[in-house]
């Protein structure tokens, strides 16, 4: 109840005695150092008390939030950087054409994961073969990051949202060289930030400015701070190919993922402190199983190759709702979804059949045929379907979409298509709290749809082209469709249930509006580059 009636305290509702609050600059993308400021223009605004600069931020300090911020804005901070400060369309490119063979360095991609045969047949024999493009997501979490610092008598209380505290705290600990015994986190709701708070880069300089002025401070990021930060879920190219019988049985499969070891980035960051440009360099060129996890289909299919492509684009990523499965299941399903249609067969049916021992998955796409009223999912039906496991858990998902014309509502201004309805059967072991549990995959299928509407990114001179929630499609309570949840009673484990709403959304929309329009969208957003 506190959420809905607004009494809930967040990370930025903190209030301490005699506390100021500071706003911070930390650069675009590649920026290491801290090179000028320029003071002066800055020593107008009301309220302001100090201006503090570290070795890759300036930070300006203020009786209030809104003094601070205009005052950092006007101190037109400049930065050292390096990397190449690559635009979108350049990383989409590069992308793309890693999976057209070696690099410069003569190396091509990894095998990562393998059944049968491999690549038995495709040398010599014609199947069905498509490309994807998927663009980089952001967290858009609808709180910025925000930390409130108290440091005395060598001992510093940090009021903080973190999905790392310990590394908050490690952090910093060795920003004022203190042992980290002496460090107190008091952790704060996150107000949802779908993996972005396990990246901190605020706790060191909330630290030392409560330090250096001797007062508690708040040092909270403005919007366009927050996204020019904001280490976004990997952009990715994938080249995916199957071969047929004349039934249009899968024989073999072959899925190429082109995109960043975003992982083992990750990791560089989380365990080793490594700065962002550090993490990158440290691991370019390295294979990620977990880049490709999402591709690893649940269907019996005999002979399965997935490659990992790793490619240097010089932008930080990071942990997102679904991870690899966001974009893994969208270039799996769909593509299922085309051999199905090329067959002339049953796109649900087609399925169950491939499934083999997956019993709980086939069980979850039989009931959503009824939940979701299907009718077949054949041409100009409207209905699409999509199905996937991750972490444990089972979804099947059926969605009933159209392209929307110009100018009406949920035209193409939000998301260029209609989704009236998404229907889900889910088996995620045996359930802890039911209301919980519903309100986790309802969230996360809303996730799904605002990646398929338009929750990217790209980039201009190391600064994202999205910089506040308005550049984002993202669905708004009038776009949410009607939305069905089965949740299958069982005694397996209980199985994680954060990120299995978010992955078959997306496709099954993709299939709905292939049924409805006969077109295939393969990118996300859906209908990104203009289509």
């Amino acid at each position: 109840p506190a959420k809905v009636d607004g009494s809930a305290s967040f990370a930025g509702d903190v209030r301490l005695p005699d506390m100021v609050y500071a706003a911070i600059r930390q650069g675009p993308v590649g920026a290491v150092r801290l090179e000028s400021v320029s003071r002066k223009p800055a020593d107008g605004v009301t309220g302001l008390i100090d201006v503090v600069k570290g070795e890759d931020w300036v930070a300006a300090v203020a009786t209030n939030w809104w003094g601070a911020d205009k005052a950092v804005r006007l101190l037109r901070p400049r930065f050292a950087s390096v990397g190449g400060r690559l635009s979108g369309d350049e990383i989409a490119e590069r992308l793309d054409k890693a999976l057209d063979g070696p690099d410069k360095g003569g190396r091509t991609g990894y095998r990562l994961f393998a059944r049968g045969e491999e690549d038995a047949g495709f040398a010599s024999a014609k199947g069905l073969a498509a490309r994807y493009a998927i663009a980089a997501a952001p967290h858009a979490t609808l709180e910025t990051g925000a930390v409130t610092a108290r440091f005395a008598d060598n001992r510093l209380e940090l009021w903080i949202a973190s999905q790392a505290p310990q590394v908050a705290r490690r952090r910093a600990a060795a920003a004022l060289g203190i042992p980290h015994a002496n460090v107190q986190i008091y952790p704060m709701p996150a107000g949802g930030s779908f993996d972005r708070r396990l990246d901190d880069d605020l706790a060191a300089p909330a630290a030392i400015l409560a330090r250096d002025l001797r007062r508690p401070v708040q040092l909270m990021r403005s919007r366009l701070e927050e996204s020019a930060r904001d280490p976004v879920r990997t952009p990715a190219a994938a080249r995916i190919a199957a071969l047929t019988d004349t039934e249009a049985n899968i024989r073999a499969l072959s899925i190429k993922i082109a995109c960043p070891p975003s992982a083992r980035e990750f990791a560089q960051r989380l365990f080793n402190d490594a700065h962002p440009t550090e993490a990158i360099e440290a691991t370019s060129g390295e294979a990620d199983r977990m880049a490709v996890a999402g591709a690893m289909v649940p269907y019996d299919i005999p002979h399965l190759a997935i490659d990992h492509y790793p490619v240097r684009i010089d932008v930080p990523t990071a942990r997102w709702r679904g991870n690899a499965a966001s974009y893994g299941v969208f270039v799996t399903e769909t593509f299922i979804d085309e051999l199905a249609a090329r067959g002339r067969r049953e796109p649900l049916s087609y399925r169950v059949q491939m499934l083999g021992q997956n019993i709980r998955l086939a069980n979850c796409l039989t009931r959503v045929a009824g939940l979701g009223e299907w009718d077949g999912g054949m041409d100009n039906s409207g209905q699409g379907v999509a199905c996937c496991s991750w972490n444990g858990a089972h979804i099947a998902v059926i969605a009933s979409a159209s392209r929307a014309s110009d100018g009406a509502e949920g035209g193409t201004g939000r998301g260029g298509f209609r989704v009236e309805r998404l229907s889900a059967v889910v088996d995620a072991g045996r359930i802890i709290n039911h209301d919980i549990a519903l309100q986790q995959i309802e969230g996360g299928m809303i996730f799904g749809l605002a990646m398929a509407m338009g929750c990217a990114t790209g980039w201009t001179d190391g600064y994202p082209d999205a910089r506040a929630l308005n550049d984002l499609s993202l669905p708004l309570l009038a776009d949410i469709p009607e939305i069905r949840v089965d949740l299958i009673e069982s005694q397996e484990p209980p199985a994680g249930l954060g990120e299995i709403g978010v992955p078959a959304v997306a496709p099954a929309i993709a299939n709905a509006l292939a049924s409805a329009t006969g077109l295939r969208l393969r990118q996300l957003p859906l209908l990104s580059g203009g289509l």
